[in-house]
């Protein structure tokens, strides 16, 4: 039945979301970053596998978590690409926990940048952060707009 519930609670963000203008600002808030932190997570995981988009991801994996990760850049790419689509259907289904997990990732995807250098990546891990509030944000808007 939870999972039920879930579904039918997805369905009504969608609709909201498809009608944003009819509903309160901070449901508008909760929605507006619920659809951002599944769809971009979803585009980003999948183009880890395809490269559409980035052709290098590799060059965004910092030496320390290619040393964690076990296998080459391309495959620790890859993992984070399976990771980024659990954290979308996360977010999806629960919103609470995929939030505060999706802040988690972010955070660790800005020390990976910082980690690399340069101005370029500095910026990038500035968004991350920013993104993760923004995630924390989700998540605890979800605890009223969200069963």
């Amino acid at each position: 039945m939870a999972f039920a519930d879930s579904v039918h609670d997805m369905r009504k963000e969608m609709h909201d979301l498809t009608h944003i203008t009819s509903v309160d600002a901070a449901r508008q808030a909760y929605v507006g970053l619920w659809g951002a932190f599944v769809v971009v997570p979803l585009i980003f995981g999948i183009d880890k596998f395809t490269g559409y988009i980035t052709g290098d991801w590799g060059a965004y994996v910092a030496t320390w978590v290619n040393n964690i990760l076990p296998g080459s850049a391309a495959t620790a790419v890859t993992t984070l690409g399976v990771v980024e689509i659990l954290l979308a259907c996360a977010v999806a289904l629960k919103p609470r926990l995929g939030g505060d997990l999706s802040a988690l990732y972010l955070t660790l995807a800005a020390f990976s940048v910082f980690a690399i250098g340069g101005g370029a990546m500095v910026m990038l891990g500035i968004m991350f952060l920013a993104s993760a509030v923004c995630a924390m944000a989700m998540a605890r808007l979800s605890t009223t707009y969200h069963r």
